[in-house]
Parts: structure tokens; sequence; C-alpha cells
């Protein structure tokens, strides 16, 4: 009981800034008609500008009564393993768009990703939330309604076409120049169009940074899919394009077109997949780039391509590529004995005993199993419970989890976000792993350019940590 109780206090905590779910939820499941008769008495809450300027004010205020009740209390520490150590769990930073719970894992808005399944607008025949849903939720705090996000995917349709010259400098990438570096050459190509950089030229106040940044946001998800779907098709389709059908279908479902993908189904794995890897804390690496290059004012495009360099890393957007070579390698390692526990428990314990460790499993900050695991594992119950990739890793959840507890060195044995979705994309064709980090892309740009608005509407400054040198520990504790 008294765990419920915490649970209900936190949960309700995190709900503070997403007011009249109720009503918008009635409104957004009725469908376009109702939603729009329900909201005709405020047509500019239809609009995303309109709605996010609503909610500067009090968050403005509210943050400075915090800063003064609270200003000079201490926040955290950060200890000399940790200054060594990636900062890892120093809390020096704000991010308002969403907030990872060890037991719970990420929040948007307050909003678990089984609460976003529930609550987010969808496609039209969709089983999925559409991520300009989630875009609006970050942005705003609010549940959308379908009319919200009929309004706002016109305006991104309408946004969509590419600047003349960007095909160009695609098309002009060298041959076999990986996949994310084109992503990036293209996000800097689109960087023409930036309002921000030509309003600053100008001379634009402060206060209309917010305004600008969210006209570049606005502008880059709307054309980022299209830059990534030209990336796929000139890297492994020969570069025969696909016309992009914006208008006619949703963000995800024009993406997947785009590549070559029209099963409704894999549509609805798009949507899924841009949703839960949209934003994810602002300590990470993507996030943390995106925010800290913004600082500087650098526009929307500058900031996102920077973020963009970050996740192309290993250590932060190739996990999914990493399980599943995995996969394949243990299905090679099983040659023809079954694939049951006993056999999988022992190649899972050779792995271990060679020195190497077991991907997808285990997070920095999670102490469960990932949720985004669990949506994109009952996706895979509806949509492919008999590909034997998948039957693979349903035991390995079963498995693995047994052996890293005997093991004793993880703090969490639980599968995570990547252990799952290398095996979805490749049931629907999608094998290309090299390009798997440009859709993790599309994706994180969405929550990335919700928050860089929002640091521009608060008039956040630029950042500029202290830093020490090894010779400064040794001196400051000597003398201590």
């Amino acid at each position: 009981m008294i765990a419920f109780a915490r649970h209900a206090v936190r949960a309700a905590a995190a709900r503070q800034y997403v007011p009249m779910v109720t009503s918008s939820l009635a409104a957004a499941r009725a469908g376009p008609i109702a939603s729009a008769r329900w909201f005709a008495a405020s047509a500019a809450e239809q609009d995303l500008k309109a709605a996010f300027a609503a909610k500067v004010p009090a968050m403005t205020a509210d943050i400075k009564e915090i800063k003064e009740k609270f200003g000079d209390q201490v926040l955290g520490t950060c200890t000399v393993t940790q200054a060594y150590g990636g900062m890892r769990s120093v809390k020096a930073m704000t991010y308002e768009t969403s907030l990872l719970d060890s037991e719970e894992g990420i929040r948007f808005r307050g909003y678990t990703i089984p609460e976003c399944q529930e609550l987010l607008p969808r496609a039209p025949g969709g089983l999925e939330p559409l991520p300009e849903a989630l875009f609006w939720l970050l942005l705003t705090g609010d549940i959308p309604t379908t009319a919200q996000i009929e309004s706002l995917q016109q305006d991104l349709a309408a946004r969509s076409k590419l600047p003349a010259g960007v095909t160009d400098v695609l098309d002009a990438t060298p041959a076999g120049l990986h996949p994310m570096s084109q992503l990036t050459t293209g996000l800097l190509a689109l960087q023409q169009d930036s309002l921000m950089a030509r309003e600053y030229a100008k001379g634009t106040t402060k206060n209309l940074y917010w305004e600008h940044t969210l006209e570049d946001a606005l502008n880059l998800i709307a054309r980022m899919p299209e830059v990534a779907a030209r990336v796929y098709r000139k890297t492994f389709k020969g570069g025969k394009y696909i016309p992009s059908k914006a208008g006619e279908l949703d963000l995800s479902a024009n993406y997947a077109h785009m590549m070559g993908f029209d099963s409704p189904s894999f549509a609805d794995l798009m949507r899924l997949y841009l949703c839960i890897h949209s934003d994810h804390e602002g300590g990470n690496v993507s996030a943390h780039t995106v925010r800290l290059v913004g600082s500087a004012l650098s526009d929307a495009y500058y900031s996102v391509a920077a973020g963009m360099c970050g996740l192309a890393g290993p250590l932060h957007g190739l996990a999914n590529q990493e399980v599943l070579n995995w996969l394949i390698g243990m299905r090679k390692a099983l040659g023809d004995l079954p694939m049951n526990e006993e056999n999988l428990t022992k190649i899972c314990w050779d792995t271990l005993n060679s020195g190497k460790v077991i991907p997808g499993f285990g997070h920095a900050v999670l102490r469960k199993t990932d949720p985004r695991y669990m949506c994109q594992r009952e996706f895979a119950l509806k949509h492919l419970p008999d590909d034997e990739m998948f039957k693979l890793v349903s035991l390995l959840y079963e498995v693995v989890p047994k052996v890293l507890t005997e093991q004793g060195k993880v703090k969490n044995p639980y599968p995570n976000v990547d252990a799952h979705s290398g095996v979805l994309l490749q049931y629907y064709g999608l094998t290309e792993q090299s390009y798997y980090t440009v859709l993790f892309g599309v994706s994180r740009a969405m929550g990335t350019c919700a928050s860089l608005v929002w640091d521009r509407a608060l008039m956040l400054p630029l950042e500029r940590p202290k830093s020490v040198t090894t010779g400064w520990i040794k001196n400051h504790f000597a003398n201590k």
C-alpha cells in the first residue's frame, strides 16, 4: 500500500503541467469532427505556436520562484570518480521534456510509454501513437486532440519540400560515405533556410529567439524524413528515389514510403520506433550536444547536426547493431542444436567467459526491464509471433537476466531498448544495419528540438562548466 501511494504521488507530481487530459482525450478519441467541435470555442489552441506561447509565462514565473526560494541550495555533488567517469549521475542541468526513473523508465512529460500509447492520437487504422502527437506533448506538456494533430500534420506537410540545392548536395556525397555522415551533411545543407540565423543577423531580440527556433525546428522535423529516405535510397537502392506523399500520409508512413516500405504494419512500427527513441532526458550524448551547441545560439540545424555526430558514436547509437550481430552469431553457434534455455545459457556464459559483454542488457540508470523493450516485444507478439529471431529474443529475455544475476557484475541484468529493435527491422526487410542509426536520428531530432525551443524561451545562458586538472585535484586534497 505504501509503495502504491508513493507511485501515485510521483505520477501526480510528474503531471503538474499536463491539464485537461480527460476532456482532450475524449475529444481525440471521438474523431476529428467531435474534436473540432469541442475546441471550436478556442481556435487558437489548434495552433502549436499559440499553445506553446501560452505555456511560457507560467513556466518562466515558476523557475523564477524556484530560483528565489532554492537558488543557493545544493542540487547534487560531484565526486572525483564522477569527474573522471563521464559525470555519470551528476545532477547539474535541467531538462523539461522527459525524465528517466530507475524503476519506471522514461516518462514523457510525466507520461509512461504505455500511457502515451493509450492517450496520444493515432493514424486512422493504426495502433501506435503518432510521433507528431508526441512532439506536441513534449513541447507543450499537453495531450493533443486529433484536430490539433491534423492541423500540425498539415503544417508539417506544407513545410516538407526540400530547399533548392539540398538534393544536389546529398547526391554529390562520395559513394560509400556512412549514412550518418550523409544525414549530417543534409541537415547542414538545410541550414540555408534558418530563420534564427537570418533574424539574429538582423538584430532580433531575445524574447523572439524561441519563435525563430520553433520555426527552424518545425522545418527541420518536416524535412528530415525526406533527407533520411534519400540517404537510404542513394546508399542501398541505386539512387532510385521515391516521391514524397506528404499531405497524404502521416510523417512516419511517408518516411517508410519514401524508403520503399508500404506495409501498414511497418508504418505502425515506424510510428512506435520514432516515438520511443525521441527523448531520454538531457544528459545522453545526443541530447546534451544539441543543448550545448544551442546554448551558443547556434540554430537548430547546427545543433541537431552536432547531436547526430554524437549519436553516430559506437557507444550511443550503434548498440542495436551490436545486439543484432550477436544474435546472428548466436544462431550460427547453435548450428543444429535446439534453441532452448540450456543451449542459450551455455552460449551466454561462453560470451562472458571470453571477456565480452552481452549486448542489449543493462542500463546506466534503469534497474528494471526497459519499457521501450516491452512495447517492442508487444508489437512483435502482435505482428511476428512465429519469427525465428523473435523467438530467440524471447528466450534470451528469460535466460540472460539469470546468467547476469549469477555472474553478479551488473546492477541491471534486464534488456534495454536495443535488445529488440534490430530484429523488428530485419523482419520487415530493412536489413541494412549501417542505416539503423539514421532512424534513431530522425526520432531523436524531435525530442531535442522540443527541448531546444524551451531553452530559447527560458533564455537559458551559454553553458560553461568549470574544469580542473589532475594536478589541481592532487593539490586541492593534499591541502585538506
